[in-house]
């Protein structure tokens, strides 16, 4: 029998894509640093039970509070209550980020109808992401870069 971390789920369940965060791992080391996959491993568990305990006390937070939805303000105050503290401005400056990225996009968790991205400009859009996530992590600005023109069909 697993054992259960979560309600109704075991251990697990409860992962994050390991290709991902290999490159996240990856990226935010110099170029001349290899990681052991043990390591790798390792560090992803702790991604995960961070993310399971900043959920869990937000639960609590949320549950305190009389409320049945957790809202961001949970999330903070989780933090804040973990001894996260000097992480709440920059989580909420990422939150405020993403709220602005997504305003035209998503509506009440439907798309909004519009041109498709391409494969080529998902994954740019996406390293333009991480590249932002680094900068802020590193407490480095970034210059967002124009996207390229498309050539004309016409010459």
């Amino acid at each position: 029998m697993e054992p259960m971390d979560i309600v109704g789920r075991t251990k697990e369940d409860a992962s994050l894509p390991k290709a991902t965060m290999t490159k996240i791992i990856k990226e935010m080391l110099p170029p001349d640093v290899r990681v052991a996959r043990d390591a790798q491993d390792l560090l992803i568990e702790c991604c995960v039970e961070f993310i399971n305990l900043i959920s869990s006390e937000s639960n609590e937070v949320c549950s305190r509070e009389d409320k049945r939805t957790i809202a961001p303000e949970h999330v903070l105050k989780a933090l804040e209550v973990l001894g996260f503290g000097e992480y709440i401005e920059d989580v909420y400056s990422a939150y405020e980020q993403h709220k602005v990225e997504t305003m035209d996009t998503v509506r009440g968790g439907k798309w909004t109808t519009g041109a498709e991205m391409t494969e080529e400009e998902a994954l740019a859009e996406q390293q333009r992401m991480f590249a932002e996530a680094r900068a802020r992590m590193n407490g480095t600005a970034v210059t967002p870069k124009q996207p390229e023109p498309e050539p004309s069909m016409d010459s």
